[in-house]
């Protein structure tokens, strides 16, 4: 007993440093919780959820995983709180030939739904992004460029997003020690692939989901680690031709909250209040929890510039 006592002592001296300085959340934020369903595991394929992007109506997502699924489906509510999803189709990756991907080519983390219908999908390890007309066409060939073969294998193109008027934006997530800021890539419809300019960062929080809003603002999703689990962030920011301005903290959870939150749709309910509704990766473990959350947006609190 006595043993058992001394080891119960030491463990918790040994530990009471990372509780005394676990992240806090600011006490006053414009986003509220509106539902938490999780994503049932009926199927061996479910699971590792890196990606989602929503219809601007919200009722219709399509999202991605890291073992190379994607799949599409409708968000179920009841008198407009999300219940559950169902799933109505879904494939597996494949390259334009038509062949299943190589293990390390099948981790897809952002999901882009362009209003034409079409789907463009990031993957890190093998840097790269896709597009697919529709859910049942063929890929085209990969974009990239030759700079994403310096990122992480396991630091690479976690958020992508799509502008009106087809600007995909794509952001890794692995910063440098001391750069303070994410790059960010954009590609302009018919061009290549270029560093448009950097977004800020702090070293609590890795970048890691991204949607426009129907604000036209850019929402980044960010997330943070702790030793006994994840927090997160949603910025919100002004894109401009080389800049991006007016950033605000619009969501910021405390630890443990939710799970390994890494997908992001940003959209607009029948009331007009913008809703975020973000998806977790569990990275196909029991423990870990696999779910959809979504937040309601109330109101505009601007935080100091960055």
């Amino acid at each position: 007993m006595r043993r058992r006592f001394t080891i119960a002592i030491i463990s918790a001296v040994a530990l009471a440093p990372w509780f005394w300085f676990k992240p806090v959340a600011p006490p006053d934020q414009p986003a509220h919780l509106l539902a938490v369903t999780d994503i049932p595991r009926d199927e061996d394929w479910i699971g590792g959820l890196s990606g989602i992007d929503l219809t601007p109506d919200g009722t219709e997502f399509v999202f991605v995983t890291d073992r190379g699924h994607v799949a599409r489906g409708q968000l179920l509510r009841r008198d407009g709180q999300l219940t559950g999803i169902e799933i109505d189709t879904k494939r597996v990756l494949v390259d334009p030939r038509g062949r299943v991907w190589e293990t390390l080519q099948t981790d897809a983390e952002g999901v882009a739904w362009a209003a034409s219908g079409a789907i463009f999908v990031s993957f890190e390890h093998a840097h790269r992004v896709h597009a697919y007309p529709t859910l049942d066409t063929p890929e085209k060939l990969p974009s990239y460029t030759r700079a994403w073969g310096a990122f992480k294998q396991n630091g690479g193109l976690e958020a992508l997003a799509i502008q009106d008027g087809g600007s995909l934006f794509a952001i890794p997530e692995h910063v440098h020690p001391g750069a303070w800021a994410a790059l960010v890539y954009r590609r302009k419809p018919g061009e290549a692939w270029q560093q448009a300019f950097t977004l800020p960062v702090t070293d609590e929080f890795s970048p890691v989901g991204a949607d426009f809003g129907p604000d036209g603002r850019l929402y980044v999703l960010e997330r943070g680690l702790y030793p006994f689990g994840f927090y997160s962030r949603v910025r919100a920011m002004r894109v401009q031709e080389d800049s991006v301005t007016d950033i605000e903290t619009v969501l910021q959870t405390k630890l443990g909250t939710h799970g390994n939150l890494e997908g992001l749709a940003v959209w607009r309910d029948a009331a007009g209040t913008i809703r975020l509704t973000m998806v977790s990766d569990d990275n196909f473990y029991p423990f870990m929890r696999g779910e959809i959350v979504e937040y309601a947006l109330t109101q505009r609190v601007a935080t100091q510039p960055q």
